[in-house]
C-alpha cells in the first residue's frame, strides 16, 4: 500500500474512521477541517457514544452498533489503534481495494515537521517519552518547538498538523499504533524492552515483535535507533535495523550509554569524548535506563549535554507511574496505575525493595492472560499484604496464595479503605495492579485518578 498522499485523496472525498475513541474523534475533526466528508463507525451502542461525540463537527456523520456497507463508499479508511486487524470489516475493505491507514500516518501526512522522535517498548515508554520531550524542549534553539503526542494520551492528529518545519514531534508509540503504520519513518527512535503483552490482540509473540520493529523499519541513513543492550529480545531485533544503532546497558562495554559511579555516561560512535550527567531524581533502576535512552536520543539529534542535564534536573516523573500522592496517618500512598502488566508491577516492587517488607499492594483488574508467578520473589521481599480488586482477583489468589495475607476487596474503594486500616506508620499503600483497567474503569488514567481522590478524601477525613 502506498503512503497516504493528501494530493491523491482530494478534498470532498468521503473518509471513514473506524473506532470513535479519543484518537478516532481527533482524526475525524482533522479530516473535516481539511475538507473531507467523514463517516465515523463504531461497534458500541448509540447511548454510549452520544456523550462522547458531542464535540464532533456536524459535517461528520456516524454510525453505531457495528460497521455497515456505507464504509464501502469511502475513498480511504482510518483505523483507530486497538481494533483487531482480523475483524471482518477489514477483509471486506481489502477485497474492495479501499486502503486503510493508521491515525498516526494520517496525522503525520498533514504535518510540516521534518523530525519525528518515536519511543516504544513494553514498559517505560511513557516516562521515557515525557523525559525525551523535556530534553528536546530544553535543547532546541529559540524558535523551534518540541511537541508531545501519541500513546501518552494526546492524539497525534491533534498536534502534528499544527507543526512547523523546524519543530520536533516526540511520540510515544504503542504496538497497536505501529502495527497499523506501514510508512512511518522517525528520524530517531527507541526500543526500550520487550516482554509478552497484548497477545490477545496480536495473536502471537512474532506478530507483537513485528509491530514493535516498525519503529525503525522505514528508517535510513542519517537516522538512528536506540536499543536496550540488556534485553536479549531487543538486542536480537536490533540487528535488523537499517539506521545507526545506539545501545544503552548496565556496563560500558559495547554500549553508548551506561551508569557508573552515580553518573549516566554517554559516548557516541566515532567520538572519543565521554559525557557524564547526573540522573533524574526518580526511584528505581528502570528510571536510569529511561534516562539513558532519552539522553541518547537527544545526543543523536545534536542536542548539547548541558541542555540534557537541565532537563534531567527538572524532571519529576509522569502521572500514574510510581507517583507519590500523599500520606494518611503516616502511610505513604503511591499511584502506579500505569502498571497494566506483570512486568511493569515487578519494576514497581523492585523500586521499593530497599524499604523491606512495608508494602500493601493493590493488585487486580482485567486479567491479560499471563501468570502472576513472576511477582513472587519481589512480593516475598517487599510486600506485607495484597489487596485484590476486579475480575482477576480469583486468579491472583490462586497464583500468589501462601506468600503473604491476601485481602479480597473487589473494588478500589474497599482496597484503599482496607489498606489504610491495616497499615502502620512507615508502610506504603501501592496501587500497581498488573492488570488492565477495563473491567471497572474507562482506562488506567481514570483508575489512577480515582485512587488519588480516595487517598485525598481519606487524608481530609482524619
Amino acid at each position: 500500500m502506498k503512503p497516504f498522499d493528501v494530493k491523491s485523496f482530494k478534498k470532498g472525498k468521503l473518509a471513514g474512521v473506524l473506532g470513535l475513541g479519543r484518537s478516532g474523534q481527533s482524526v475525524a475533526r482533522l479530516l473535516v477541517k481539511k475538507g473531507y466528508k467523514v463517516l465515523g463507525s463504531d461497534s458500541r451502542p448509540k447511548a454510549e457514544l452520544t456523550p462522547m461525540l458531542k464535540t464532533l463537527p456536524k459535517a461528520a456523520k456516524w454510525e453505531w452498533n457495528g460497521h455497515s456497507d456505507r464504509l464501502l463508499k469511502c475513498a480511504f479508511v482510518v483505523k483507530s489503534p486497538g481494533l483487531k486487524p482480523n475483524l471482518p470489516v477489514f477483509k471486506t475493505l481489502a477485497h474492495k481495494g479501499i486502503p486503510v491507514y493508521s491515525e498516526l500516518e494520517i496525522a503525520l501526512a498533514f504535518s510540516k515537521a521534518k523530525a519525528v522522535v518515536a519511543i516504544t517498548g513494553t514498559n517505560g515508554k511513557s516516562t521515557t517519552t515525557q523525559l525525551t520531550w523535556e530534553v528536546f524542549k530544553a535543547g532546541l534553539p529559540r524558535g523551534r518547538k518540541a511537541l508531545l503526542a501519541g500513546n501518552i494520551g494526546i492524539p497525534v492528529s491533534a498536534v502534528a498538523p499544527a507543526s512547523k518545519p523546524t519543530d520536533v514531534i516526540v511520540l510515544e508509540c504503542s504496538s497497536y499504533q505501529l502495527e497499523d503504520s506501514v510508512h512511518f519513518e522517525p528520524r530517531a527512535s527507541a526500543l526500550l524492552n520487550i516482554t509478552a503483552d497484548h497477545l490477545d490482540h496480536h495473536g502471537t509473540m512474532a506478530a507483537y515483535l513485528a509491530a514493535k520493529a516498525k519503529v525503525f523499519r522505514e528508517q535510513g541513513p542519517g537516522d538512528a535507533c536506540v536499543f536496550n543492550a540488556d534485553d536479549p529480545i531487543v538486542y536480537k531485533l536490533s540487528r535488523e535495523c537499517p539506521s545507526d544503532r545506539l545501545y544503552f546497558g548496565t556496563k560500558g562495554i559495547n554500549v553508548h550509554a551506561w551508569e557508573e559511579g552515580g553518573k549516566l555516561r554517554f559516548r557516541l560512535p566515532r567520538s572519543k569524548k565521554e559525557i557524564a550527567l547526573a540522573p533524574p531524581k526518580l526511584p528505581g533502576r528502570h528510571n536510569l535506563e529511561n534516562a539513558l535512552a532519552a539522553g541518547l536520543l537527544g545526543l543523536a539529534r545534536g542536542l548539547k549535554p548541558s541542555a540534557i542535564q537541565k532537563a534531567f534536573r527538572a524532571f519529576k516523573g509522569v502521572e500514574h507511574r510510581l507517583e507519590p500522592c500523599g500520606a494518611v496517618r503516616g502511610i505513604n500512598c503511591v499511584n502506579d496505575s500505569k502498571a497494566t502488566n506483570v512486568d511493569s508491577a515487578v519494576v514497581a516492587l523492585k523500586a521499593h525493595a530497599p524499604g523491606g517488607k512495608r508494602l500493601l499492594l493493590i493488585l487486580g483488574g482485567l486479567h491479560k492472560g499471563f501468570p502472576y508467578a513472576p511477582l513472587k520473589p519481589w512480593i516475598e521481599r517487599t510486600v506485607k499484604g495484597i489487596l485484590t480488586i476486579g475480575s482477576a482477583s480469583r486468579r491472583i489468589e490462586e497464583d500468589l496464595s501462601g506468600l503473604v495475607p491476601i485481602f479480597p476487596c473487589g473494588t478500589l474503594e474497599t482496597a484503599v479503605e482496607t489498606g489504610l486500616k491495616i497499615g502502620e506508620k512507615g508502610d506504603t499503600l501501592l496501587l500497581s495492579p498488573a492488570c488492565a483497567s477495563f473491567d471497572q474503569f474507562k482506562d488506567f488514567e481514570e483508575r489512577g485518578r480515582r485512587f488519588k481522590d480516595l487517598v485525598g478524601a481519606a487524608a481530609k477525613a482524619r
